[in-house]
């Protein structure tokens, strides 16, 4: 063409956990049955909504206004009920009007990054989610600017690196969290967050904190949102049913802004938000209009209290599962429904394999692990041998070696062969090749 069309930031948009999607459907279609563990899909793992959550809204489709759109920012009474919230915890108090619906946490991303001057950075952990990294990257035309998390210490962040990384990048405009956090299922302590709420606070930035499995924490701390621990910092918390209820499939999601009057360029940015969404007219009004009638029945709490015990049984069966596995570190899940699993530095080369029966399968994963980062070896030889689909943790803009699983396979016996496998693959595959490689470094964590 005439002129170059393409977005600067058009090579960054890359979503590993998607993308792994396209090697697996090529080696299914060769005859391997695929078992999916590369998404955070709970009704796609066997997870059906409870049958109360399912009338509420089947009931909706009765009310003419499910059908039509709805305000700009969302449904009036639903930002009001939303707000009361927020005010209940006893910490940055909010009105309807700082509440604001998106089509989901994707949609609210994308508008998130899309709307910062281009020069305005956000510092975002790594591992990173990659819909935050990406769409961070390809609004600035650059690499991500990440902070590490450590997995010697739990996957918390190293607050250190933040620090520095902000004191010396004037381009930080923001920083992001996500507690519990995607990929690791760490949750993050009260003292690390406001911790973090005061470098921001020092160097006049803004937090972005990812919320969307707030309502899942099994580490025994309890549940601890944005405005309890950020104070007097502006902030966004991006919160959604997807992971709740859970209804994915609804694509509904939500910002909190919290303490927007405190700075004029922060409530100028927010403000742009809005009128950004104002040129889409509205979100997914029927979704919306569940959300008084789901999270103010009295069932609810007991809802998210089963899920949360369900959960933390599964994290005990990923800490069992890799116990006394010496070449591996794993860290036992606290939130969310992930987990990583880390190589120990050193242990992965390009001559070690799993044994392919059917040989078309072989021949493809041959081909596909060409020029590939170590993890992702493993993980292509784990879908040619197993079926097992995990995503590489060089996936998540990571410099470390691994791959995140789920806790979300609802049957029994299927989730503790997919753990078995796991391990058995794992121990297998390090061991395979010429010489079998010295691991640097001690297991933590389980």
């Amino acid at each position: 063409m005439r002129r170059n069309i393409l977005h600067a930031g058009a090579a960054n948009l890359k979503y590993e956990i998607r993308e792994i999607v396209g090697a697996g459907n090529e080696i299914r279609g060769l005859g391997q049955e695929m078992t999916w563990e590369n998404i955070g899909d709970p009704v796609a793992k066997g997870e059906a909504p409870p049958e109360w959550i399912r009338d509420i809204v089947a009931g909706l489709l009765d009310i003419p206004s499910s059908w039509a759109y709805c305000e700009t920012q969302g449904v009036p009474h639903v930002r009001e009920f939303l707000a009361r919230e927020v005010n209940r915890r006893n910490g940055v108090r909010v009105t309807p009007d700082d509440i604001v619906f998106f089509n989901g946490l994707g949609d609210a991303i994308a508008t998130v990054y899309g709307f910062l001057g281009r020069e305005a950075r956000v510092l975002g952990p790594s591992p990173a989610y990659s819909t935050h990294s990406s769409a961070e990257a390809a609004h600035s035309g650059y690499n991500h600017v990440t902070y590490d998390l450590d997995p010697y210490n739990g996957w918390l962040p190293d607050l250190d690196d933040i620090r520095n990384k902000v004191k010396y990048n004037d381009s930080i405009a923001g920083i992001l969290l996500l507690s519990p956090d995607n990929p690791t299922g760490a949750v993050y302590p009260r003292e690390v967050l406001e911790e973090i709420a005061a470098i921001a606070r020092e160097h006049d930035i803004f937090i972005l904190a990812d919320e969307i499995y707030a309502n899942i924490v099994y580490d025994g701390r309890g549940r601890l949102h944005m405005s309890e621990w950020i104070g007097d910092v502006p902030g966004i918390a991006m919160r959604g049913i997807s992971k709740e209820y859970p209804w994915p499939g609804a694509r509904c999601g939500w910002l909190e802004v919290l303490n927007k009057g405190r700075d004029r360029t922060f409530g100028r940015y927010v403000d742009s938000l809005i009128a950004a969404k104002r040129l889409e007219v509205s979100s997914t009004t029927l979704p919306q209009m569940s959300i008084p009638l789901v999270m103010g029945d009295p069932r609810y709490p007991g809802h998210l209290a089963r899920r949360e015990n369900m959960f933390a049984e599964r994290a005990e069966e990923i800490a069992e599962a890799f116990a006394g596995c010496e070449h591996v570190i794993v860290n036992k899940p606290c939130g969310a429904f992930y987990y990583t699993v880390m190589f120990k530095p050193g242990l992965l080369r390009d001559d070690q394999v799993l044994h392919i029966e059917n040989p078309q399968i072989a021949a493809t994963v041959e081909r596909m692990v060409a020029g590939v980062a170590p993890d992702k070896r493993f993980v292509y030889y784990l879908m040619g041998a197993t079926g097992i689909v995990v995503v590489p943790l060089t996936g998540f803009q990571c410099a470390h070696h691994g791959f995140r699983g789920t806790l979300l396979e609802a049957n029994d016996a299927k989730r503790a062969w997919i753990l078995e496998t796991l391990r058995d693959s794992i121990e297998t595959y390090v061991s395979s090749g010429s010489n079998v490689p010295t691991a640097v470094g001690s297991s933590v964590g389980r």
